[in-house]
């Protein structure tokens, strides 16, 4: 990554991905100190929003059919220039249980 201008770092947004994790503390870097904001992971099926030392960790949970007795959901990020406004774990409803709109 090129170092950037202080007006373009200002709408950055660094952002790490887990694809298949059995628990975030399994992960081998320092997100804070690589200047992560966002970690997203997946793999458990279970939805988590949760701030640690500035870093942000998400799990949106599965959008697809439901697994075990975990809810249906998606994670939703609002950014603007760079920084993350709000973040929130949507839970979707199911045809038969109050129909498919979300459910926040």
């Amino acid at each position: 990554m090129s170092i950037a201008s202080p007006t373009t770092a200002e709408r950055e947004l660094r952002i790490g991905l887990i694809s298949d994790t059995h628990g975030l503390l399994q992960i081998d870097i320092d997100p804070q100190a690589a200047g992560v904001q966002v970690v997203v992971s997946g793999h458990s099926h279970r939805p988590l929003s949760e701030e640690r030392d500035g870093v942000l960790f998400i799990n949106p949970g599965s959008a697809g059919p439901r697994r075990f007795k975990l809810p249906i959901s998606l994670a939703e990020l609002r950014v603007r220039q760079g920084r993350i406004t709000s973040a929130r774990i949507v839970e979707l409803g199911v045809e038969g249980e109050g129909g498919a709109e979300p459910r926040a």
